[in-house]
């Protein structure tokens, strides 16, 4: 049985734990009395229980975040019940940051603040010889990069077969926006280049063809930035799929000609525009060249085959409805393949509290911490604007509706007024926001097209009838494996028509 076991709520099985991988490889000699166990939200924290007592772990490392929170403190209330001689150890953004005010960590033996990667270690070797940890709240220092053991060798042969395969090339934020916890990670720190490099050619060796890129600014540091897409260009085969969060308005010549020779499909991009309105964005810290940014998205829409996937956050202080609904117009005329709405987060030890009083801004006790109103937008507005977000992504960011989700817009002033409009018939119809079937949300848009926006019937039909069929062959056709979202890219590309013709050399 190993000593030390080390333990998370994943949000969903396709999930890896990338942090407590990091954790495992750099146990040094403590690595082969360590075992890693991952569980996910959706298990009943008993069973969970269950599962970690049978390995009789004398310590039990747990990862909590923002997702798994209320899971991970009814895990550790019937552990100490149950075993309290089982020393507990949390890490993670969620116990970093307001550590002293939360009850999950009073339970805990020990807590350790910020990136664990060397100080997990430290704290089980004073565990292990009998001694108490140096304090109950560590902070850890920021690892020195170089340092660390990097953690790809700890992905098993059933994550690479089942699971999304995480990496990174950086750590840190150089911007400071008041709702982001990387925000507080300041410097940007880069690991080496080659062993990591190395570790990636390793990875596709074994058969990854989905990497998913967690640095927040990836585009940053040009020099690596290209040369890590050049190595993946190189190496590029069928199923290769790279995603990426990049800074929307840095996109210099020298990367533009790296991201042009991939084929459609083997990249996507996650761009954080998060609002349009400049004195929103001075007032949160966001610095943004909005000139700049428009630019790259219609150089990206028109010049390759990159998938892009946009975010807006709603409920910013002093971002009224208004304001929000010509940003999402002035964004969804970029042609982004998806937009997503999230609603503004009050994450444990970021600056955007400081506005409560200025803008009333009222939060919801219990994770993931939403905004529920403020002076700018009531908390019907925030609810309208909740039922929003699911609807415009089981409609037009699922890519089944191609021809048919463009009818709910077509013609009107804006795409975000007349999509709130059939949002609000479609909750006052069915009083759902999700187990809606396609077959039954299929009716759903036939019918509001017909009888609220007038449209001809028969034309209506023609284009839901050709999606609908569209769908059922993919699913008819789709029987390998595929990376979460290719599904979706394709759908997109689909819909316009394959995109670009580049093809690698």
């Amino acid at each position: 049985m190993p000593d030390i076991v080390l333990a998370t709520l994943n949000a969903k099985y396709l999930h890896a734990a990338f942090g407590l991988r990091y954790l495992l490889a750099n146990l040094g000699e403590l690595r082969p009395r360590a075992a890693l166990a991952e569980f996910d939200i959706s298990q009943r924290p008993l069973e969970v229980v269950e599962r970690l007592l049978a390995l009789e772990p004398r310590i039990l490392g747990l990862g909590v975040y923002i997702w798994n929170a209320r899971e991970t403190a009814a895990v550790v209330a019937l552990l100490k019940r149950l075993r309290p001689q089982i020393r507990i150890v949390l890490g993670g953004p969620e116990v970093s940051y307001e550590t002293e005010q939360q009850e999950l960590a009073r339970l805990a033996d020990c807590v350790i603040c910020g990136e664990a990667d060397l100080a997990f270690a430290e704290v089980c070797r004073a565990l292990l010889d009998g001694a108490e940890p140096p304090a109950r709240i560590v902070a850890a220092p920021l690892p020195e990069l170089s340092r660390l053991r990097l953690p790809y060798e700890e992905y098993t042969d059933t994550d690479i077969a089942h699971r999304l395969i995480y990496v990174e090339a950086s750590r840190g934020c150089p911007f400071e926006c008041e709702f982001c916890l990387s925000s507080l990670d300041i410097p940007v720190r880069t690991f080496p280049l080659e062993p990591f490099l190395a570790a990636l050619d390793r990875l596709l060796a074994r058969g990854v063809r989905h990497f998913k890129f967690v640095d927040r600014t990836f585009n940053l540091n040009l020099r690596t930035s290209r040369a890590i897409l050049e190595f993946f260009r190189a190496r590029w085969r069928p199923g290769l799929f790279l995603h990426f969060e990049l800074i929307p308005d840095r996109l210099p010549p020298a990367l533009r000609e790296v991201i042009a020779a991939f084929p459609p499909g083997a990249l996507q991009f996650e761009v954080g525009v998060q609002t349009f309105n400049p004195e929103v964005a001075a007032r949160i810290h966001r610095r943004q060249d909005y000139a700049r940014l428009e630019e790259n998205l219609r150089w990206l829409r028109a010049e390759t085959g990159v998938h892009l996937h946009a975010d807006l956050i709603f409920g910013l202080p002093g971002e009224t409805l208004e304001s929000f609904a010509a940003g999402f117009d002035r964004l969804r005329a970029l042609r982004p393949h998806e937009i997503q709405v999230g609603l503004l987060k009050r994450l444990r030890g970021t600056p955007i509290a400081r506005h409560d009083a200025a803008w009333g801004q009222v939060w919801s006790p219990l994770p993931p911490y939403e905004l529920l109103e403020s002076r700018a937008v009531d908390f019907a507005t925030v609810q309208r604007v909740r039922r929003f977000a699911r609807y415009w992504d089981l409609v037009a960011n699922s890519g089944r509706f191609p021809r048919t989700a463009p009818r709910l817009w077509a013609g009107a002033p804006s795409a975000f007024g007349a999509f709130l409009r059939f949002s609000d018939w479609l909750f006052a119809r069915t009083g759902q926001t999700h187990a809606l079937a396609l077959p039954r949300l299929g009716r759903l848009l036939e019918e509001y097209l017909v009888r609220e926006a007038g449209q001809e019937p028969a034309q209506v039909r023609a284009a839901l009838n050709a999606d609908l069929a569209a769908d059922s062959a993919e699913a008819t056709a789709g029987a390998a494996p595929e990376p979460p979202g290719a599904r979706r890219q394709r759908r997109h590309r689909a819909a316009a028509g394959g995109g670009p013709a580049s093809r690698p050399g």
